[in-house]
């Protein structure tokens, strides 16, 4: 494709030269140069978005001034929260969100052509990269036949999904889709898609070299910010806008500065280290900030570790954590298996253009923090955020404690198991599963989690026997050295065998559990728990019948999963004993660091890369067996169940209308403290006694075949039906009460979905109200659609999750903050109140405004609510309907 850049001004391009070629490049220290102010001091990840200032800046979407911004940022002790137009190379997916967001741009084109467009006038002006990870469920576990039994389920589940992506690999340009059974979007990102430096072919016909930047509609596309990738996580709607040519509104971020400082000892992982930054920076609170790492320590981190700690930016709550370029990143590049050529121009750009991590790299940052990898030990963070921390030495104490005071259960109540010959009780590990792109990613883990496998069985030691265990690699990489080494047959041996290539059990697609176990666990009420090594662990959010769960490192899975408890210190208590009676203590089948070092060198090699990446578009027989049309426009099947034409662009008017003021709004819930995306639109399995599963049976879909909301986020009547229909969800407005429920307009009990359709009926606006972090979690577009979809006008909170803020604007959904120590909690709110908001006719950004108050008993409470509208592009959107209305009518303008 061709770039189109903002100007050719002599004063900031200038020309690099890299063996035998010369590119085009929008230089910093040119910029200082021409007397646009002293960029020395920024933070390399504030630089990539500078450049991205010099190469846009047209007078008008980019200004001189936005450039000089970026040097008084440095002067004012790193703040400076100007709103600026940034633009990202490309555009990362997964199908999940991808769907929906393919969806999004088919109905658009059905729209331009009702409003008197070109249907070719919806197509990505940006590369778009959609790689098929989220479908694969665990069905069959623990056996050989494992793998290809999921692959051939998921091919039955998610046909009609599909075969409409390879309509739209078809149908639209800069386009394409990574097949099943490849791996996670992030780490085929971080192991083939990214480049560090990225070129292209501008409008003057010059090859123009600048910094690879994305977004992806998943929160965890930060995790190629390891490899010096400036990149973080949208919501689809936020995502389609840009593939349409327009520019993420943000303001300035701070940037945090993480000093890592020692080097980390025996026995410890990169998994023991992220989960302490996840805690260290929750605590330090950086939510809509950058953090950048920085410091000695990174001399001795190899990146697949710093991936790790990137891919876990929205657990910490920031947009991207960020780490320079460095002799690492060109050793990842070339191990990897880039070409040289790429190599010595990340290089040759980096040091040319300021962005190389030497020993004088000093930046200026906004607020800094350190922590001495010396000190990390073992870890597991649970059991419901990923945030709360537990040194492996007290594991045992915490989860007492949690069973005592979150969870008033007894700790020590059997229960029988049918036709087994073991007993249940809470704390028993019913799932340990190695997934998810977190730690799947990282070699180390992986091997170690493979040599404690294989001293395991060498002892005779197996998986205890209600323990659902799994083993999901990011990509085929992972199956190559993982057999390379011999290890893949000790993991087949305690029941680790492959399941598929895919997040499975991190994004909840861990499959039913034995149905006798589910049975124990119901009828006993007991608390079941999961050790996973992915990188959340929200309630709900792993399997219906687990409400304990525990990120961990590899490692630790299998250790786990051979003890089958979290009753138990790992760290001092036997975890097992051998067929012939002896104890087996952890320490007696941990890998040394230099046993996992040698095997990392011997068997993670360049060639493996290059291997399994020379056809990564082409798929496997059932990919290729997909039929589809090359029609423009999508013959949208009305009998599906899976993709249906929603209803955002049907009978829209070729102009905006206006923001009115919200009047006499009843509200819909009343929710606490870390509500999640999850909470809000979950991806998991759903019954039928749900509003979704009852929309499905109605239209004779037999339960087997429900697959997971996840999977039908291109249908909006099951969506719209799946939201706030999370099964922990709590709803404040009724007492000891656990899923989606809320009080009708007649205040009797009712599903959220049936009260919203008879708010909506009647003509009646609703609100919802929350507490701090309200949409934490995942990039979901769905949360803010769902949202739109159920007649919702504002969410009202103690604070917002960057993307999930995002996303309610964008869908035409007003977020307000309270103001002056205000809460739901402060105002006594039950949900029997009614609310009114003023001055939204006359909004600017961020403006405080009226709230009315009515409470049950007639009485009145006048508040202040801060708009959470944050720029001034934002309410275009809100006035439009959404940011697609907006793009969607200044296409058909320009038609």
């Amino acid at each position: 494709m061709t770039i189109t850049v903002g100007h050719d001004s002599a004063k900031t391009r200038k020309t690099l030269t890299v063996g035998d070629r010369s590119l085009a490049y929008y230089s910093i220290p040119a910029a200082t140069a021409a007397g646009l102010g002293d960029f020395s001091k920024l933070p390399a990840a504030l630089k990539v978005v500078l450049e991205n200032m010099l190469r846009f800046e047209d007078g008008k979407t980019v200004s001189v001034d936005d450039i000089k911004a970026f040097a008084d940022w440095a002067t004012k002790g790193g703040k400076n929260p100007r709103e600026i137009a940034y633009r990202p190379a490309r555009v990362l997916m997964q199908d999940f969100t991808g769907v929906p967001a393919v969806v999004d741009l088919a109905a658009m084109r059905d729209g331009i052509v009702a409003l008197g467009g070109d249907a070719q006038q919806i197509n990505p002006l940006n590369p778009v990269d959609l790689v098929i990870d989220h479908s694969v469920m665990i069905d069959e576990f623990g056996n050989p036949r494992a793998f290809q039994m999921n692959v051939d389920r998921e091919y039955e589940r998610n046909l009609e999904r599909y075969t409409f992506l390879k309509w739209g690999q078809s149908a639209f340009s800069n386009f394409r889709v990574v097949p099943p059974g490849t791996g996670i979007c992030h780490q085929v990102n971080l192991e083939y898609l990214s480049q560090t430096v990225w070129t292209d072919v501008d409008q003057n016909g010059d090859e123009v070299a600048y910094p690879d930047t994305l977004v992806g509609t998943d929160s965890h596309t930060t995790m190629v910010n390891g490899a010096a990738v400036l990149g973080w996580g949208v919501g689809g709607i936020e995502a389609e806008a840009s593939m349409l040519g327009q520019p993420i509104s943000m303001l300035i971020p701070e940037v945090v500065g993480f000093k890592l400082t020692g080097r980390m000892l025996e026995g410890t992982t990169g998994t023991d280290l992220v989960l302490k930054v996840v805690e260290m920076l929750r605590a330090h609170g950086v939510v809509s900030k950058f953090v950048e790492f920085y410091g000695e320590g990174l001399d001795t981190l190899p990146l697949a570790d710093r991936a790790t700690i990137a891919n876990m930016a929205p657990e910490y709550g920031a947009t991207c954590g960020f780490f320079p370029i460095d002799d690492e990143t060109l050793r990842y590049l070339r191990n990897t298996g880039r070409d040289e050529d790429r190599i010595a121009l990340v290089e040759a750009y980096a040091k040319e253009n300021g962005f190389w991590r030497g020993d004088d790299y000093d930046p200026v940052y906004t607020s800094t923090l350190e922590l001495d990898m010396g000190t990390i030990v073992p870890a597991i963070s649970g059991p419901k955020r990923p945030q709360d921390y537990v040194a492996l030495t007290g594991a045992k104490s915490a989860f007492t404690w949690e069973m005592e005071n979150t969870f008033e259960r007894p700790m020590y109540k059997e229960v029988a198991v049918a036709g087994e010959d073991y007993t249940l009780e809470s704390g028993k590990v019913v799932i340990a599963s190695i997934t998810s792109c977190t730690n799947t990613s990282n070699p180390y883990v992986m091997i170690g989690a493979g040599l404690v496998a294989r001293k395991a069985a060498a002892l005779g030691l197996d998986r205890k026997p209600w323990v659902k265990t799994s083993l999901a690699p990011g990509s085929q990489v992972v199956s190559a050295y993982l057999e390379a080494a011999g290890l893949q047959e000790d993991l087949d041996k305690i029941g680790f065998n492959l399941v598929g290539y895919g997040c499975t059990t991190c994004i909840g697609n861990s499959g039913p559990l034995q149905p006798e176990i589910s049975a124990a666990i119901v009828d006993g009420d007991l608390v079941a728990t999961s050790v996973l090594s992915g990188n959340r662990n929200f309630e709900g959010r792993i399997s219906p019948d687990v409400r304990a769960n525990y990120l961990a490192s590899p490692p630790l899975v299998v250790a786990y999963a051979l003890a089958g408890t979290m009753d138990i210190n790992l760290a001092t208590d036997p975890i097992a004993q051998t067929p012939d009676g002896k104890d087996v203590y952890l320490k007696d089948i941990w890998p040394t660091s230099k046993e996992v070092t040698d095997l990392v060198e011997k068997t993670v090699t360049r060639e493996a890369f290059q291997s399994k990446y020379a056809d990564v578009f082409k798929g496997d027989e059932k990919w290729q067996g997909v039929e589809t049309t090359d029609a423009e426009t999508y013959d949208w099947p009305p009998q599906s169940t899976y993709i249906q034409n929603p209803p955002y662009f049907q009978g829209m008017s070729k102009d905006p209308g206006v923001i009115t003021n919200i009047n006499g709004a009843k509200v819909l819930a009343v929710l606490g403290d870390f509500i999640t995306t999850d909470h809000i639109s979950p991806a998991g399995s759903f019954k039928e006694n749900t509003p979704a599963g009852e929309y499905l049976l109605e239209r004779q879909v037999p339960v087997r075949e429900f697959n997971s909301y996840g999977s039908r986020r291109g249908n909006h009547e099951v969506m719209m039906r799946g939201t706030f229909a999370n099964i922990r969800i709590k709803n404040e407005m009724l007492e000891g009460v656990e899923g989606g429920y809320t009080k009708g307009p007649s205040g009797e009990q009712m599903s959220i979905f049936d009260a919203a359709m008879a708010f909506m009926d009647a003509g009646t606006p609703t609100v919802i109200f929350g507490g701090e972090q309200y949409g934490a979690g995942s990039s979901r577009d769905w949360a803010a659609k769902g949202t739109n979809l159920l007649g919702v006008k504002a969410v009202i909170a103690e604070s917002f999750e960057r993307i999930h803020r995002s996303n309610l604007v964008g869908m035409g959904v007003i977020p307000f903050e309270f103001t002056s120590g205000d809460s739901r909690k402060s105002l006594g709110l039950t949900g029997d109140e009614t609310v009114s908001i003023s001055r939204l006719d006359t909004i600017k950004p961020l403006e405080d405004v009226p709230c009315k108050i009515t409470m049950a008993d007639g009485t009145v409470q006048d508040i202040t609510l801060k708009c959470r509208i944050d720029t001034a592009i934002e309410v275009e959107y809100i006035e439009h309907g959404g940011v697609l209305h907006y793009v969607l009518r200044n296409l058909a303008k320009a038609a």
